[in-house]
Parts: structure tokens; sequence; C-alpha cells
């Protein structure tokens, strides 16, 4: 088959439908990586525009731009737009576009779920802006401290606002995460061993696994302070046993990973762009591997130096000071790589490592600054001044926008075909570095003279008045810099000069295919020998779109791509992708129908909205498999492969893994919310406890054996050839028995509205039901599937799927159980 002929059938296989509606169909993961990444930088230009607002509200004293209400607002959606609407989707993005293209594969692991996810952050996203369209922002900050935030100081629906628009866009990252995690560790090319995993890869894959344990936390802060405000539920009212520092630790233990989630993707693509433009390969790839998971573990024990000024014994204040210094020799180990990459290299200063050079300059002082913060005599003077929002501009801006801009620059031409013409990019730089360093180092001036973060207006006898005014002048320098980007950006993409292939010489795989990309991304599949494979065989581009990979033979109108061993990248499945479809819009459509409902206090909507994703997710998973055993498939090389409906561990038992990991760190969230209450909060004990229950107990623990013992009988049964409906269907009664313990629990307990025990307590038992109901309609859902012939001796992946879920289920019942009868034992 000619190359020609190839491109043709693949691009009719692979491309999406025409046009605007396009859009509300595609799975193609350059479709959406492309929307993620426009729509970030839409919220980028909003929350640029609300930091002008501000800046023009400080630049003289006795402002009157903007009063105290409206001002609170502006400074909260700031941040708020900045964090979770453009540093995280801005990674998504990226990951999503370019992560098939460098691992050597053509599609994600899942691709409706990366469409399902990305409507959910549109729909989060645009909830939030409503709010400030409508002028109900929200305005108690972007990390929305209770008391401030609830019911009592807060009565109106901005917070609200805040606390459902933000849980639903978390839902998105939770799905890229899994998403990225999945697709580095199981779709890759032939031969990608982990050691020649591009080293992009490495930090998606490191800051996707910090996503899945580092959000969980701050949805778990969010229910609760959602339920106190629309319920009573006293989870933060000190009076009635509640603690407002929980949330205050729940957030933070998501918010000082969420530094390094932003900034690892970014510090990926530094470690991507710096070799190819020093012409030369990463000094101490393994050095700097191992420095991205030692980042990653130590952000973890940090959370508490955000609390230092809130009476922390002083045990903790110095373990947590010393982590805090500690965290920067991962760093190190990083910009020394980088040193020494350029030391051994040869840098041309293209427009790429002009940003690169930014970084550095940028990074490294924001990391010293950092250091000072993290000394806990400072930081006692420091904390709550403009000094602090200095720091974390440096490290947030300096630390990701620098990178992502030469990211940007660098790849650029990979996704247009275009080269650029009016060459405005330097004069850009120009202005983002000098508008940048002018605002934020007077920042740091001010901060050091007093001036608190958050205020509206100040005296002019304060002495801050000039040190304002130049800072505003240039954020207004640094936000003419940004247009010119997005401006040079336009120009580059309408320039009418075609770029080559491989604009860069580069040696990795995103350059050995066309440019802009086809949809298949690769006419053939690579075999993988070396970490810079392009560089290893200039004629690579060629050999695969002439189909000497694996995969090079287009056929049954099947999306195809490879799943591999995860540690050494063997072949082990053939993968079909689903087909373009709308179902993900309409499941995010509903779901947002639940936020909505719960967000306008219409709670009768909510249960249809749960009805409707339950329905719709129910289609989603019948689309899938087969009804028949498929015999192994060629897949070029002289290798034969099982269809992945017939893996014992197919790309579903994967995901559920993942996911199940974000899980049990929201339920791990949960207990550490009830630890922290009973043993820290004022106003306990309770004037009421639980009866406890042998009975109750003793029948949850019994039918949290037998779901587990049933439904591993039925895998067994089902491997061997048999009929497993009997095993399913004491499964399936097991699993509604452990639902009756659950509701029982929440039955008996005090009213949750009394005190914080209770209330605990009660979501504890709507976690234990929320999630026994949910084992029972998979495990209803898989006995409709085995009587409708889509399992066999051969096909059996489904009920692998189903069991991980009903083990996990079964563990954290029993936990709930456990936890709240022996509460009642215990007192």
């Amino acid at each position: 088959m000619k190359a020609l002929t190839r491109h043709r059938k693949l691009s009719a296989i692979w491309k999406s439908e025409q046009g605007f509606k396009g859009w509300f169909s595609t799975v193609n993961h350059t479709d959406l990586g492309r929307l993620f990444l426009v729509t970030a930088f839409f919220f980028f230009l909003v929350g640029g525009l609300l930091a002008m607002l501000i800046r023009a509200q400080l630049a003289t004293p006795h402002s009157a731009f903007a009063g105290p209400d409206i001002y609170n607002q502006l400074f909260t959606m700031h941040g708020t737009i900045m964090m979770f609407l453009f540093a995280i989707p801005t990674f998504e993005g990226l990951a999503i576009y370019l992560l098939p293209k460098i691992l050597g594969t053509r599609d994600l692991a899942f691709p409706r779920l990366t469409a399902y996810g990305y409507w959910c952050y549109v729909f989060g996203g645009m909830m939030l802006l409503v709010s400030m369209v409508l002028g109900i922002a929200p305005d108690g900050g972007w990390f929305m401290y209770p008391p401030l935030t609830g019911p009592i100081y807060s009565p109106g629906i901005n917070t609200d606002f805040w606390l459902i628009g933000i849980t639903f866009v978390e839902i998105s990252a939770i799905a890229a995460a899994v998403e990225i995690t999945v697709s580095i560790l199981k779709f890759r090319a032939p031969g990608m061993t982990l050691a020649r995993l591009p080293i992009f890869a490495w930090y998606a894959l490191v800051t996707s696994l910090m996503i899945l344990t580092g959000f969980p936390p701050l949805i778990v802060g969010s229910v609760l302070l959602e339920v106190e405000r629309a319920f009573g539920f006293p989870f933060f009212q000190a009076e009635l046993g509640g603690d407002s520092l929980l949330w205050q630790h729940l957030f933070w233990l998501f918010g000082h990973p969420e530094v390094y989630i932003i900034f690892l993707p970014a510090a990926g693509v530094i470690s991507m762009v710096l070799p190819v433009m020093c012409r030369t390969t990463l000094l101490g790839y393994g050095w700097v591997v191992a420095s991205v998971v030692a980042l990653a573990f130590l952000s973890f024990g940090l959370w508490v130096h955000h609390m230092f000024a809130t009476g922390i014994p002083h045990m903790g204040l110095a373990f947590f000071s010393a982590a805090s210094t500690l965290v920067a020799v991962p760093t190190s180990v990083q910009v020394f790589a980088w040193i020494g990459t350029m030391w051994k290299g040869r840098p041309e200063l293209h427009l790429p490592m002009l940003h690169i050079l930014g970084f550095f300059v940028t990074f490294i002082i924001g990391g010293l600054t950092g250091v000072m913060v993290a000394v806990v005599p400072f930081d006692w003077q420091a904390h709550d001044t403009a000094f602090v929002t200095a720091h974390l501009h440096y490290v947030l801006f300096g630390g990701f926008v620098f990178p992502i801009l030469a990211g940007i620059y660098y790849w650029l031409p990979q996704v247009t075909g275009r080269q650029g013409y009016f060459h405005l990019g330097r004069l850009a730089f120009s202005l983002i570095f000098i508008g940048f360093h002018v605002t934020f180092l007077a920042m740091h001036w001010v901060g050091l003279l007093g001036q608190r973060r958050r205020i509206s207006t100040y005296a002019p006898d304060d002495g801050w008045s000039v040190i304002n005014l130049i800072s505003s002048i240039g954020s207004f320098v640094l936000a003419i810099g940004i247009a010119v980007v997005i401006l040079d950006a336009i120009l580059h993409a309408l320039s009418p000069r075609k770029a080559r292939r491989n604009l860069w010489n580069a040696g990795t795989l995103e350059w050995a295919m066309m440019t802009p990309p086809p949809a298949y991304n690769f006419a053939s599949l690579p075999e993988i020998t070396s970490r810079n494979p392009l560089s290893a065989n200039p004629r690579l581009a060629t050999e695969l779109a002439r189909g000497h990979g694996y995969l090079g033979t287009p056929r049954k109108n099947q999306r195809e791509t490879l799943m591999v061993d995860a540690a050494s990248g063997r072949p082990e499945v053939l993968v079909v992708y689903p087909g373009n479809t709308r179902l993900p819009i309409m499941v995010s459509a509903v779901t947002g129908l639940f936020f909505l409902s719960v967000l306008i206090k219409v709670y009768w909507i909510a249960p249809i909205a749960v009805a409707g994703v339950a329905a719709l997710a129910l289609r989603w998973v019948w689309e899938t498999g087969s009804k028949n055993d498929i015999d192994r498939q060629p897949v070029g090389q002289g290798i034969n492969l099982p269809p992945a409906s017939q893996a014992g561990r197919p790309p579903g038992w994967w995901g559920s893994l993942f996911l199940l990991i974000a899980n049990a760190t929201f339920f791990g969230s949960l207990l550490f919310g009830f630890v922290f209450l009973w043993t820290i909060a004022p106003g306990w004990p309770p004037p009421v406890w639980i009866d406890a229950s042998v009975v109750e107990l003793g029948s949850g623990l019994l039918a949290g054996i037998i779901s587990v013992l049933a439904i591993h009988v039925a895998i067994r049964t089902k491997r061997a050839g048999g009929s497993a409906i009997a095993a399913l269907v004491i499964a399936l009664l097991a699993t509604l028995g452990l639902a009756i313990c659950c509701g029982t629990l929440m039955w008996r307990t005090p009213e949750p509205t009394d005190h914080a025990y209770a209330a605990t307590l009660f979501v504890l038992g709507s976690y234990g039901l929320f999630h026994a109901l949910l084992a029972a309609l998979m495990v209803g859902h898989l006995i409709a599937r085995v009587l409708r012939g889509y399992t066999s001796g051969e096909r059996w992946g489904e009920f692998a799927i189903v069991g991980l879920w009903v083990d996990y289920i079964a563990i954290v019942v029993a936990l709930v159980l456990l936890v709240g009868h022996l509460s009642g034992w215990v007192t």
C-alpha cells in the first residue's frame, strides 16, 4: 500500500466531524488538547483582566475605582481562575495534545473520558464566569476560609458558586489524571521501556499521580462546607464541635502539592525544550527523574507551613519548617541538571530559549523567597502581607508561565505546520520580563513595609503610594506583553510560510509526523530502541509513513492502537477505540444539572440528575466489548495479539485502579476530618453518642466478606468457562446488604445538625451507602452483560473490573461501620 493511500484510509477512519458540530462529538486527543489549551488561555485572559483591575484599584491611595465588595470579588476570582481554570487545565491540554505524539501511539487510553473531562471543565468554568457577570461572584478569597465563608458570615450564594463550580472543575482534573496515568503506563510505542520514556512523560506521570492524591482533600473540604451551608451540619463551627482549622488542613493538603502540580509540567517542558535549544541531550536523566519523584513525595509533607501563624505546636513548626527547606534539594538537582545541559551543549537564543532564561531568573528568586518564608520567625512577620503574594507570583508565573510560553513557541510549528513571519516574540518577551519584575519586585518591597494582602485601599500616610503606582505600571506593561504573544501566535498560525517537518532538529517522536499532525498521528507505530528515536534513525518518519512499523495496514474501519507492558513496553493487546460520539457532552451536561440543582437549592432535581448520569454511564460501558471470541490479530513485525476485550486486565481495569486511588484518598480525608475533630476540636465530647450494635456491625462485615468471596468465585468460574450467574446474584445481594447496613447507621446517627460528631458520622455513612449502591449497580450490569453474551472464558476482563470495585467497596464500608460503632463502644 502506498503512503498516500494509507494516509487517506487512516484519515477517513480517525477524522472528526467537520465544522462547528465536530467540537461536540470529537474524541480525538489532538482536537481536545487544542480545545483545552484555547479555553485555558481564554480564562487566562479573563484572570489577567481582573489582575489589571486590582492594580488599577491599588495604584493610588483612597481609590474609588472599585468598592470593597467588588474588590473582594475581583481578587477572589483572579486567584480562582488562575489556579483552577488556567494553570491545571493548561497542563491537561498540553499533556492530552502531546503525550500520544511523544509516546508513539495514536490516542490516549480513554478518548471519551478526555471529552467528558473537557466539557466538565467548560461547564464548571462558565458557572463561575456567570456568577461574576451577575455580580454575585465568590468573595471569600481563592482559599475560602471558614468561618468567613460559612452560612453565618456569608449567607448569599457567592460562596456556593465557588464550592460547586470548583468541585465540578476538579472532576475534569481527576478524569484527565486517570487518562494521563494509564496512557503513559500502558499506551506507548512497542519497545519504549520506562528508561526510554521522554522526560516530559515522567513529569506528566508524577503530576497526574499527585492530582489523584492531592485534589480529593479539597473536594472533601468543599463538600463539607457546602453541606454545612445548605443543611446546617456544623463541621467548622467551634461551638458545635467543629473547627475552622479543619478546612485549612484539607485545603492546604491540596494547596501546597498544587504548587508543584503546576510547577512540574512546566519543568517538564524545560527538560524537553532546553536540550534541543542547546543541541545536546539532557544531562542526568536518571537524577532528574528521581528528583521529580522525591519532590512529589516531599510536597505532601509541607502543607502546614501555610499555617505557621495558627498556633501550631513548636515541634510541628520545627518539623514543617525543616521539610519546607528540604524541598529545595530535589528542585536544585533539576536546576543543576539544566545548567549542566547548557554547559555541555551549544545554546542558541531562539525564542523558546529566551523564555527559559526568563524562567531561570524568575524562579530562582521565587525559590529564595520561598526559603525565607519557610523560616518560622520571618514567616510570622511576612504572613498575610504583599510579600507572600509576590513570592507566590514569582513561583507560579516564573515557574509556569515562562516555561509554557517557551513550549508554545517550540511546538507552535508542530501544531500549525507554519513558520513565524513577523517576529514579534522578542518584543513580547522583553515586555513580559520587564513588566513582571517591576510589578512583583515592588510588591516584595511594599510587603516588607507592612502592606497587607487583600486590602482594597490604603492611606497616603502609609508610605506605599509610589511603590504601588510603580507596581501597577509594571502590571500594564506585562499585560501588553501577553497581548503581543497572543497576536504573534495568531499571525504565526495565519502565516503563508510552511514549516519543515522537524524545524528544531529534535530527537523525539512528535517531530516524526506530518505538520500539522493528522488525526491518527502515525501511519504505523514505531519500535523504540532509543530515548531519542528520531536522532537514532533520521529516516524514521519516512519508514513509519510507508507502514514499516506496527498497525501499518488499516482494516475494518477500526481505530486501532496497542497496549503494552508497563515496564518493558512489550506489546500485549490490540485496542480498538470508540468513534466520534456526543455521549461525553451529554454526561457532563447531566452532571452539571446535578451541581446546578445543588447551587440553586432545588434539591429534588439532584436525584433525577444522578439517575440520568447512571443511565448514560450504563449506556457508555454497554457499547464496549464483543459477543464473540476473536482470534489473535496480526499487528505487524510478525506479532499476533488478542483484542483488549479478551485481556485479563483491560484498559478499564487500569482506569478503575487509579480512579480508586483518588477515591481512597477522598475516603482517607474524611477519616482524617473525623479524627481531627475528635482529638483537636473544642466542644467535645458530643452530648449524644450513637448506640453501638453488634448485630448491625456483624451483618455489615459478613455482607462485605460474602460480596468479596462471591465476586472472586464468579471470576474463577467464568475463567473456567462456566456460568457465573449464581455467584453474581449472591454478590448482588451482599452489596445490597452493605447498603442496608450503611443506611441503618445513618438512620440511627444522632441529629447531625446538633454536633460535628453526628455530622461527620452521617457523611461517612452516606459515603458507604453511595458506594454500596454503586457496587450493586455494577454487579447488576455485569449480570445483564453475561446474559446477553458479552462474556466468556476468554472475555472475562469485565469481571476483573467489577471485582476490583467490590473489593474496595467492601473494605471502605467495613471501615465506615467500624468507625461508627467503635466510637459508640469506646465512649
